[in-house]
């Protein structure tokens, strides 16, 4: 792995959603990853979800790299606490440094920007270009209708099994974590 692949990229919402579970979710994640000294690595946005790992990552005296394209920026949408914020032209180049930066993937609740980020991972490890573990979090079963089309796409020959495998679904962020990095909390 290259330097700084310790850190987890963690794709999630620019929104909170409607349910409490989900900053609850995202503030465990950030303190789980403070405390296991593995970098938050993600989109460097300071709203939503993403605001809510970045705080609860960095109150816990952990590492926070953001990843940001430079029109959000402008749209000061930037999270500056971050430990490390990284600007760049596009939402390609972001996704290959988080990418870069991280040894394993991790996905809470967001909308399409954060599948994207999921299937683009997915992919890449399909296809090759990476092998790193991706955890889904679908915590009050948001990422269910996901885990039923990933088998669907599997038993009508679209997915291959061992793509299908290598996505690990959790509702438990240490568990899930735990399964990811391996060893125990």
């Amino acid at each position: 792995m290259s330097e700084g692949a310790d850190g987890v990229a963690v794709f999630c919402g620019s929104n909170v959603g409607v349910r409490e579970d989900y900053a609850a979710l995202a503030k465990t994640v950030g303190r789980e990853l403070a405390r296991r000294g593995r970098p938050l690595v993600y989109g460097g946005g300071r709203l939503g979800l993403m605001g809510v790992v970045a705080d609860a990552t960095l109150e816990a005296g952990g590492q926070v790299i953001g990843v940001i394209p430079d029109f959000m920026v402008r749209k000061e949408h930037a999270h500056e606490g971050a430990t490390e914020l990284i600007v760049v032209e596009s939402m390609h180049e972001r996704k290959a440094i988080m990418a870069e930066r991280a040894g394993a993937g991790l996905t809470m609740p967001g909308g399409v920007g954060t599948f994207d980020e999921l299937f683009e991972a997915i992919t890449w490890n399909q296809l090759g270009l990476q092998a790193k573990p991706i955890g889904v979090l679908s915590v009050s079963g948001y990422y269910e209708p996901l885990r039923d089309l990933l088998n669907a796409a599997e038993l009508e020959g679209f997915l291959p099994s061992s793509t299908r495998e290598s996505i690990r679904f959790g509702d438990d962020a240490v568990a899930l974590l735990d399964a990811l990095l391996g060893g125990s909390s």
